[in-house]
This record gives C-alpha cells, sequence and structure tokens, in this order.
C-alpha cells in the first residue's frame, strides 16, 4: 500500500517497522550473549528463543491492528488532515496552472463532498443537512450572475419565458428544478447576499463621509434589512398558504432578496452624485423608482410562474396575491433606504 493512502496509515506502519527493528535488535543481543559465554549460551539459547516468540508474535498482533486501522495512532484527526488529499490537490494545483481548471474544479468538488460526509460538519447537528439544503442555491457562475442582473434589473427587455426548468420528477411526483447555472429564471442565494453586504458597506461609507460613523452602524442596517425581509416572506408565505401553493421557504428569500441589488445602485449613485454635485438625494430617488419598479416586475412575473393557476377556491383571489406581493417591493426598498446623511 501507497505511502499516501489511508490517512496516517504510513505514519503507523513506520512505527510498526521499529517495532520489528527493536525485536531483531535483541534477538542480535542474545546472540552476542551466547558468543561470549561460551557453552552455556548453547544452553541458554532455547530459553532465549522461547522467551523471544511471545514478544514477536504480540509485535506482530500490534502490527496487524495498526494496519487494520490506520488512524489509530491519529485519533481522528484525519479529518483534519489527510495526506492523500493533499497530494491530490497540490497535483490538480499543479494541472490547474497548466490550464486544465476541469481537473482542478472536480478535485476541489471532490474535496468538499467528502469533508460534507467524514468531516467536522457531523460533529455540529443539523450543519450537515443546512450546508447540503443550501448548496443548489450557491451553484451559479460568473455567465449566470450577469444575466440574472440584467433580468432583475432590466426585465422589460426580457420577453421569453419566466418559468423554472424541469429536469425531471420523482415517484412522489416531486417536481426537480435545474440548478441556477443551467437556468436564468432559477433563484439564487448568492446575488442577494452580495448585494446584503454590499448595502451594508455602502451604508456605512455614507456615514463615514459625513463623519458620522459609527461600528453600531453595520449591525443596525443588517438587523434592519433582514427584519424586513423576514416580515416579507411570512406575510408572503401566509398568502401562499391560504391559497393552497407551495412554493420553499428558501426560494422566498432568494426572490425577496433580489431588491437589494437595487438598494445598491440607489445609495452608489447618490453618494457619487451627491459627492460631485452635491445632489444626492435626488439622485437616490431618481435611481430608486427605477430600481423599485424594475424589483416590482420581476417579482410580479416570478410570482405569477410560481403560484399555479388553479388555487383554492376559499382562498384569496390569485391575481390581487400576485400585485400584492410586487407591491411590496417599493414599501421594504423604502423602508430599508438611508438616507439621511446623503448630500
Amino acid at each position: 500500500m501507497a505511502f499516501y493512502e489511508g490517512g496516517s496509515g504510513g505514519y503507523a506502519g513506520y512505527g510498526g517497522g521499529s517495532n520489528n527493528a527493536g525485536g531483531g535488535y535483541n534477538n542480535n543481543f542474545g546472540s552476542n550473549d551466547n558468543f561470549f559465554s561460551g557453552g552455556m549460551g548453547q544452553q541458554q539459547q532455547p530459553q532465549q528463543s522461547t522467551t523471544s516468540q511471545p514478544q514477536q508474535q504480540q509485535q506482530q498482533q500490534q502490527q496487524q491492528q495498526t494496519s487494520a486501522n490506520p488512524n489509530a495512532m491519529s485519533g481522528g484527526m484525519n479529518n483534519l488532515f489527510n495526506p492523500a488529499m493533499a497530494m491530490a490537490a497540490a497535483n490538480a494545483v499543479a494541472t490547474g496552472k497548466m490550464g486544465d481548471n476541469t481537473v482542478m474544479m472536480n478535485m476541489a468538488e471532490s474535496m468538499g463532498k467528502q469533508f460534507l460526509e467524514t468531516g467536522w460538519t457531523k460533529a455540529v447537528p443539523g450543519l450537515e443537512r443546512s450546508m447540503v439544503g443550501l448548496r443548489p442555491y450557491f451553484a451559479v457562475d460568473n455567465k449566470y450572475v450577469k444575466r440574472k442582473m440584467l433580468r432583475v434589473l432590466f426585465p422589460f427587455a426580457f420577453r421569453n419565458s419566466w418559468a423554472r426548468q424541469e429536469v425531471g420528477a420523482d415517484a412522489d411526483g416531486k417536481i426537480s428544478y435545474a440548478l441556477p447555472q443551467h437556468d436564468d429564471n432559477a433563484p439564487d442565494l448568492y446575488i442577494p447576499t452580495m448585494s446584503l453586504l454590499t448595502y451594508v458597506l455602502l451604508c456605512a461609507l455614507c456615514y463615514g463621509t459625513a463623519g458620522k460613523f459609527d461600528p453600531d452602524v453595520l449591525p443596525d442596517v443588517t438587523t434592519k434589512c433582514l427584519g424586513f425581509q423576514v416580515l416579507e416572506v411570512i406575510a408572503i408565505r401566509i398568502g401562499f398558504y391560504l391559497m393552497e401553493a407551495q412554493v420553499p421557504i428558501l426560494d422566498l428569500f432568494c426572490y425577496t432578496g433580489y431588491k437589494y441589488l437595487g438598494l445598491v445602485i440607489n445609495m452608489f449613485s447618490g453618494i457619487t452624485v451627491g459627492h460631485l454635485l452635491g445632489y444626492g438625494h435626488r439622485a437616490y430617488y431618481f435611481t430608486y423608482l427605477w430600481t423599485a419598479t424594475a424589483v416590482s416586475y420581476f417579482i410580479l412575473k416570478v410570482m405569477a410562474n410560481c403560484i399555479p393557476r388553479i388555487t383554492s377556491a376559499v382562498g384569496p383571489k390569485r391575481q390581487f396575491m400576485v400585485l400584492g406581493f410586487a407591491a411590496s417591493q417599493f414599501a421594504t426598498c423604502w423602508f430599508v433606504s438611508q438616507t439621511k446623511f446623503l448630500e
């Protein structure tokens, strides 16, 4: 077996070799005693060999146990360091430098899967399940991010289908959809997360340029944004429940999080125009009319394809609920705006 296979098996095998070497040293020492003791050495030789046999058997048993369980000496630390993974990663990096990025990406994916299966995720209750559930929402690439941002900011220019791409269904009839990198209409959490972080940093920059920066600005703005989003998701979830329409709650967080992209555009234009021309408020609200309208129309098209055509007869009307979800973007974008210190 190669030295880099089986975690720390090479290290344990080396220790077993040292024990065998020690046994050989004892045997040689016994032969030297026989050499110097003359005839008495011949009488003591069977006793020495009889004594050394149990030691050799014990050493062989220890070596077999070590080879059967190569991670015994590591004490379960193979999750932190695995020589096989390290060597494979080094080979992947070397290959990637030569231009084969596919091999590098496949190696990173396999290492991530192995970490999910045997890593520290099993030590935290629920962490593994959460990571597996969130993985499809971050399966994006650069092309998808560009197309999705254009779709959110300029939804009027896209007249093609807004329905998600179906890839199949299981035995229970549950439909499976394509990942975001293969479907522009699929929801993702990458753009909302990055947009929220960027918006919070821009708000801190706005406070800093006005000389009013405080470290509490970062958590305050984040909490305010997430608080309104949670309330918005709860309201939409109740509406879907009344209509007896099933939509995953993470999809709702994705759809309601795209408004942060518009808030980033608003804040950036307000800071830039305010610093150059002194009309920060006007620039902010001018772009707000555009981004809020675009996000509302985007939500209108998305919700129209998420909600089934046939809903509960005793629930609210489908058309009113779709219009209400779209109009809510105007209100939430207004409430989370930070225009106090714009010039």
